[in-house]
């Protein structure tokens, strides 16, 4: 787990966390020296990855001996307009999901920015960016890989899907039927692209005020998941979630999908057979990521702070044992 730590003077530093998977105490910390938040384990490499979101970066870690063995920079500090139209110094991109490619020896991030997000490609031997691919979008978010049929998936808040062959890294766009396309996951077995259409207002209106984008026309209701053939995007089912669905985890040997609704504060469960819906697992607000140990029939789940929850307080993760 990645733990981002507080913001101000004196506040927690950012740490990775490796917990018991039944007890979920605490086994080891390794600090961070920049703010962790998307991670991406190579099991077979023993490398875990870990985006730093604010500060234009990722850093490699040694799942052996618990060492950082290197931070990537992605991009450098510029000059941009804030919100009030003054000019601010920041990285110019923010980072979230990670994909990791072993056969190919490559890291997949999505970079977001309102105007323009990019693709960034890292070399994990040589530990160095390798290539920056632009004409993403507004805010590209979601990634998936299909590592045998040599493509990747990459999602944005205008509703579209970009598949990007890997071996050329050549993209191509196509619509969805959806405007917050903010997660996604593949179901290879059938040729499915599963996305989390959330439907935020707040992120409605940050769209509605970008220039390039005041044509356009709003045609996804949010709450809920996209089944798409992975083909060309074609809507083949919509499951409807709780609100604010999230992130996504399939198990193809169980045929189920596993969806976080952070502002509902559940888990939904969903055949992937039949796409009907099983269960629905209350949990805290804000059930956040997921990650399965098949092997135990456990289904492990980031819990965020809720507005009621003290200020400072410590977060949470939650196992579902099937």
């Amino acid at each position: 787990m990645a733990s981002a730590g507080g913001r101000g003077e004196g506040a927690a530093p950012s740490k990775i966390l490796r917990l018991h998977p039944e007890t979920l105490a605490v086994q080891a910390e390794i600090p961070l020296e920049r703010k962790g938040f998307g991670i991406a384990l190579d099991d077979a490499g023993n490398r875990l990855y870990v985006g730093n979101t604010n500060d234009g970066s990722v850093t490699a870690i040694d799942t052996a001996t618990h060492r950082v063995v290197g931070v990537v920079q992605l991009t450098e500090k510029a000059k941009v307009k804030g919100p009030d139209g003054k000019e601010v110094e920041r990285f110019p991109y923010n980072f979230r999901e990670i994909a990791v490619d072993p056969a190919n020896h490559r890291l997949y991030m999505p970079g977001l920015r309102a105007q323009d997000s990019a693709l960034f490609v890292v070399d994990t031997r040589a530990l160095k960016l390798e290539k920056i691919v632009s004409g993403f979008g507004f805010m590209a978010t979601g990634v998936a890989l299909d590592a045998q049929g040599g493509k990747l998936y990459v999602s944005n808040l205008q509703g579209q899907v970009f598949t990007v062959d890997t071996r050329t890294l050549a993209a191509t766009q196509a619509e969805a039927p959806g405007d917050q396309l903010i997660n996604l996951a593949l179901a290879p077995s059938a040729q499915r692209l599963l996305a989390t259409d959330q439907g935020l207002p707040n992120l409605d209106s940050m769209r509605a005020k970008q220039p390039a984008l005041a044509s356009y026309q709003q045609r996804g209701k949010g709450n809920q998941v996209l089944v798409l053939n992975a083909a060309d995007s074609k809507l083949v089912a919509s499951l409807p979630t709780g609100a604010g669905p999230l992130a996504m985890l399939v198990d193809e040997p169980r045929q189920r999908l596993y969806v976080t609704s952070r502002n509902a504060g559940t888990v939904s469960v969903f055949d992937t057979r039949t796409n009907a819906l099983l269960q629905t697992i209350a949990l805290p607000t804000y059930p956040n990521s997921l990650a399965l140990d098949a092997r135990r029939n456990a289904l492990y789940v980031t819990v965020k702070n809720g507005q009621s929850d003290p200020k400072g307080s410590n977060e949470s993760v939650a196992r579902i044992q099937f």
